[in-house]
Order: C-alpha cells, then sequence, then structure tokens
C-alpha cells in the first residue's frame, strides 16, 4: 500500500507562468534540489490515490514522481499542496 507524503517544496514561475518546483524537503528536513523537470502533465496518482498535476523530476539522478494537489477553491491564498507518493508495509 502506498500513502500520500505531503511536503514542502520550493518553486517559481516561469515566463509562461508554468509552476517549476525547484526543491523539495522531506520529513527528516533534508531540502533535496531538484536536478530537472522531465515531464509534467494531469495524471492521477496510481498508488497513493488523488488527481493533479504529475511532475516527473530528477533528483541526484533518479526520476521520481512529484504531485501538485490542486485546491478545489477558487479564492484564497491556498492554491494546493504538494506530495509524493511512500511504500508502507
Amino acid at each position: 500500500m502506498n500513502t500520500k507524503v505531503y511536503v514542502p517544496v520550493s518553486a517559481e514561475f516561469d515566463a509562461e507562468g508554468t509552476l517549476i518546483p525547484t526543491s523539495l524537503t522531506w520529513e527528516d528536513g533534508t531540502v533535496y534540489p531538484i536536478d530537472r523537470v522531465i515531464d509534467i502533465r494531469q495524471a492521477p496518482a496510481l498508488k497513493a490515490g488523488g488527481q493533479g498535476d504529475r511532475y516527473t523530476i530528477e533528483i541526484e539522478g533518479h526520476h521520481s514522481y512529484l504531485f501538485f494537489e490542486r485546491n478545489a477553491s477558487l479564492c484564497g491564498n491556498n492554491i494546493g499542496r504538494w506530495f509524493v507518493e511512500r511504500r508502507t508495509a
């Protein structure tokens, strides 16, 4: 079984308005710079459940998925949250 792990992410907007993550902070406080964003698409988190923008990222030579789960509310400052999938026993 997999679960969502919500993580703090540093991100920026490019000139076209695309949200680009630049680093993520794991539960133990370790900050992982994102070396490259390989792909961005709307896709479900098949292992942990949920729907959002799936970012295929590269960190230290490893590919992983980072998801941005959009807030359903169109007002306010909280536009969404970032999560990764974690395998649990």
